[in-house]
């Protein structure tokens, strides 16, 4: 399946120039699967293309892809997905580090080719001996929620069912290795990937939302998995443990007087301090509608909270202990981190899709969106990295060889459920919901999408003379309309 013979509006060859400059921008040193010289037909054949007025995110856009495709890797075993380009001594086989798994997914779900991502979380899950990777719970870890919303897009029913003994395992593995008696996970901050933070440290055990967050989310996917295969009693089984998720993450980890889900101490009490992680559950839908939970992301749009001139910090900007920790050693005391940022604004989609509420809006969405493509620049050019200063974008590890090319976060994932609005469902309608701004942009489309087998066409076009397909709002199956409107707003396909 190639882009020139399916996309049905932009013309593939149209973005080629993109990457002709990204690889002019460097000596490609390091080369793995498919060296920057391949990087174009790997591009043009796997990605879905996107096309709009402002030109950083298309930029930025195909950059991701460029960057996403360097960490590509041939081992004896399959595909593997790295983090880092070069190699880091606390890595499992093939330079494998399972911290982004889920973002890995999350973003390799719209390549078109499944075998990139699908042979790498088999190498995690049976690459060693047919066991799992020695170091695949060194992390926490959304997988399974991950691979039940790749499902979503690509319907590979098989792969999934296949995975599922994998996943059962690893969550019993988790309860056994985090789990409290009270039903609770603990984790410490640095196997979260996010050390030195301000509610924790890298040897306390704290209950945090991050892992509890995933461990609902991990469960709802199992309890869905289970559904597709009839097992009933796992249904009943995995859906009691996200209800019972849910009700403590809601109880416990709520601070009422701060109106944001916290941190609670090894001592049980709050850590009383804001940080990014608290809007993690929202990442699962874990907080119940119309309970008031939304307040929260009011501290998305307060300077005081976490808005910044480039982008979302991971700890709010009012904390005395801001910013305090120095710099070098991986801080996530309020710096802007990807990772972070792309997990704050998937969560944020869900907000506007899914709960009734005004306290975030889709103007603040694509501010958030606008300010993460302008902070994905270096000295002038497309740059992704660990993380970076929140009021001057100086990206603080930005010349250290390991930080380039950073694969720890997700954005075309991003601009394609939450900015386009694609969301993808179990049946065979097809959602979308976009989240720019009515008068923002006059033209944008997204093309060869392969979702459920099929090839996805979205566009606005404000006056109907860009694409030629009349004006508003349109989404195409294969070339064929199948849902319009006059105005930017959600269309569901009958």
């Amino acid at each position: 399946m190639t882009a020139q013979k399916k996309a049905s509006v932009l013309k593939v060859e149209n973005f080629k120039h993109y990457v002709d400059y990204f690889n002019s921008m460097e000596d490609e040193n390091i080369a793995k699967a498919i060296p920057n010289d391949s990087a174009w037909a790997w591009m043009k054949t796997n990605i879905p293309l996107f096309e709009c007025p402002q030109q950083n995110f298309e930029e930025i856009y195909y950059f991701r892809w460029w960057s996403l495709r360097k960490h590509i890797t041939n081992t004896p075993q399959g595909y593997a997905i790295t983090e880092f380009l070069v190699d880091r001594s606390y890595a499992d086989k093939y330079n494998l580090i399972s911290c982004a798994l889920g973002h890995h997914i999350y973003e390799f779900r719209w390549v078109h080719n499944p075998e990139f991502i699908a042979q790498n979380v088999k190498l995690w899950y049976r690459g060693n001996e047919g066991k799992r990777m020695k170091k695949l719970m060194t992390f926490s870890s959304w997988t399974a929620n991950a691979l039940y919303n790749r499902y979503l897009v690509n319907k590979d029913e098989k792969f999934l069912l296949d995975m599922f003994p994998d996943l059962v395992d690893e969550y019993a593995q988790w309860e056994k290795d985090r789990g409290r008696t009270d039903g609770l996970f603990w984790q410490i901050d640095v196997k979260d990937g996010m050390e030195e933070s301000l509610s924790g440290g890298r040897h306390v055990q704290n209950v945090r939302p991050t892992i509890n967050s995933y461990m609902f989310g991990n469960a709802e996917a199992l309890s869905k998995i289970a559904a597709i295969i009839g097992d009933k009693k796992q249904v009943a089984y995995f859906q009691n443990k996200a209800e019972k998720l849910q009700d403590l993450v809601e109880t416990r980890l709520w601070n009422a007087k701060d109106e944001f889900f916290e941190t609670l101490t090894e001592k049980d009490t709050s850590s009383n301090v804001r940080e990014a992680i608290g809007f993690i559950p929202w990442y699962f839908n874990l907080p119940e509608k119309n309970k008031g939970f939304e307040k929260a992301w009011a501290q998305v749009t307060d300077e005081q909270g976490f808005s910044a001139p480039f982008g979302l910090t991971t700890a709010e900007r009012r904390s005395p202990r801001f910013r305090t920790h120095g710099t070098g050693t991986c801080e996530w005391d309020g710096a802007v981190w990807p990772f972070a940022t792309s997990q704050t604004l998937t969560a944020m989609a869900n907000v506007l899709n899914n709960y009734n509420q005004e306290v975030v809006t889709e103007e603040d969405y694509f501010k958030q969106m606008n300010l993460y493509v302008e902070s994905q620049y270096y000295r002038g050019r497309p740059y992704i990295g660990e993380y970076l200063d929140e009021t001057t974008g100086y990206w603080l590890m930005g010349d250290r060889e390991r930080s380039r090319y950073y694969n720890h976060s997700t954005f075309n994932d991003l601009i394609i459920t939450g900015l386009v609005g694609l969301r993808p469902r179990a049946d065979e309608k097809i959602e979308v919901n976009p989240l720019v701004p009515q008068e923002k942009w006059d033209w944008f489309c997204l093309d060869n999408v392969l979702y459920h087998g099929d090839i996805i066409t979205i566009l606005w076009d404000k006056t109907g003379e860009k694409y030629n397909k009349g004006k508003g709002f349109k989404i195409f199956r294969n070339g064929k309309e199948i849902a319009s409107s006059e105005k930017l707003e959600k269309l569901i396909s009958k």
